[in-house]
This record gives structure tokens, C-alpha cells and sequence, in this order.
């Protein structure tokens, strides 16, 4: 195609991406109450306990603007299959067979892990918000501003996700020839101490239980991801003699 051509392409299918991501966020307004009623539980849980918290805005339009910065997530969540398929679509002729391939490859690990990931998040995001409100004195009243408490929920849970995927860009850097296998398994002591940094400042405060319970699959998938390295380097290994016995 003319660059013209490539335009009018990209156009047609950020149009498209963006009405599906419209009718996502629309869809997802009517959902967010359902939301704010489980980001709200270990709040309730604390006040049954006896310690007094809840959300609190400050604002006439506070309400309004987080339903509707919940919702757009949400939306933009929703529509990602279509909009990674037109994403995907726009650069794919450009793109040679083999590295078709480390694409679909890479969607295909990195998708998965990153949902694991926060779904880990949020299964520790309770014990970490009913911690955090404890450490206030005993008696004190806890009043959450609500868009804080969202953005924090939601960092959260996205700081998880994609430390799951940090090791698919290990294996992609390897099958460009960045990394071997060997220097990523070699570097597996600086591996645990950042892995062990990381989950204590993505659960902060929370009990050891939970940053462990974190690090653990984070260190198997690194070491997943060594493994899968020094197999590729052997094999190379192995074509590149054949080639030099011929």
C-alpha cells in the first residue's frame, strides 16, 4: 500500500476500536456499582470488627467522575480482544513468518500470566487494605477518600499482573539474541532479591504470608522462563555444529 492507503487503514480501525471500547464503557457503567460493592467488603468486614471506615467524597461530582473512570477501565478492559486484533492486524503484513510467530507466541503467554496476576492481586488486596487501615490508632475513624482507594485497588492490581509478565520479556529477549539462557539463569540471586523487593512494595505493610505467596509463582515463572532460554540457546547450539560438520 501507499502511505495514504495505510492511513485510511488505520483510521477505519482505530474507529473501530474505539466504538468497540464506547459500547464496552457504556456496558460497564451499569456494572461499576457491582464493582464498588467488592472493593468496598474489606472495608465493611473492618467496620463489623468494630473499627469504623468508609469512603468519602469530597466533591459534588466525585461520584460521577470515579463511576465513570471505573467504567472507561472497565471498557477498555472488555474491548481488548477487539482492539489487539486490529493492533495486530495493521502491523502483521509487515512482519516476517518467524516473527509472526514470536508475536502470537508472546500474546499468547502474556495474556494468561498477566490475568493470574491480578487475579493474585485481588485475592491479597483484602489482608492488605483491613493491615493498612489497622496501623491507625486504636478508636480512630478511617475515612477513605474514594477515588484514592480506587487508584490504589487498581495499581495494584496492574503492578501484579504485569510482574507475571516480566518473564516473557526474558524469553523474548533471548529469542532476539539479547539475553542467553545461561546470563538469565546466572543472574538468579539479583532475580530473587527484586522479585522479593517487588512483592513487599506491591504488598505494602501486608503480612509475609502474603508478599511470599506472591514472590513464589513470580520465581518459578523466572526460572520458567531460564529454562525455556537454555533450551532454545542449546538447540542452536546444536544446528550451528551440524552446519559446521557439513
Amino acid at each position: 500500500m501507499r502511505l495514504g492507503e495505510h492511513l485510511v487503514e488505520l483510521r477505519r480501525r482505530l474507529i473501530l476500536s474505539a466504538l468497540a471500547i464506547l459500547l464496552s464503557t457504556i456496558a460497564g457503567f451499569f456494572a461499576v456499582d457491582w464493582l464498588l460493592e467488592l472493593l468496598q467488603r474489606p472495608l465493611l468486614e473492618l467496620a463489623d470488627s468494630g473499627r469504623v471506615t468508609d469512603l468519602l467524597y469530597t466533591t459534588v461530582t466525585q461520584a460521577f467522575d470515579l463511576k465513570l473512570r471505573i467504567a472507561i477501565t472497565l471498557g477498555v478492559i472488555v474491548a481488548s480482544p477487539v482492539w489487539l486484533y486490529h493492533l495486530i492486524r495493521f502491523f502483521l503484513p509487515g512482519l516476517k513468518k518467524n516473527e509472526r510467530r514470536y508475536v502470537f507466541g508472546f500474546l499468547a503467554a502474556a495474556l494468561p500470566l498477566f490475568l493470574a496476576g491480578c487475579a493474585a492481586g485481588w485475592w491479597v488486596f483484602p489482608q492488605i487494605v483491613q493491615l493498612l487501615v489497622q496501623i491507625a490508632p486504636s478508636g480512630a475513624i478511617s475515612y477513605l477518600d474514594a477515588t484514592t482507594y480506587y487508584d490504589f485497588a487498581f495499581k495494584l492490581l496492574l503492578a501484579v499482573g504485569v510482574g507475571f509478565v516480566l518473564p516473557v520479556f526474558l524469553v523474548v529477549l533471548n529469542f532476539a539474541g539479547v539475553l542467553s539462557g545461561k546470563g538469565i539463569l546466572g543472574a538468579w540471586r539479583w532475580a530473587v532479591i527484586g522479585i522479593t523487593l517487588f512483592t513487599a512494595m506491591a504488598t505494602p505493610a501486608a503480612d509475609v504470608m502474603s508478599m511470599f505467596l506472591l514472590a513464589i509463582p513470580m520465581l518459578l515463572l523466572y526460572f520458567g522462563a531460564a529454562g525455556i532460554a537454555i533450551l532454545r540457546d542449546r538447540r542452536i547450539a546444536k544446528r550451528a555444529a551440524a552446519k559446521a560438520a557439513v
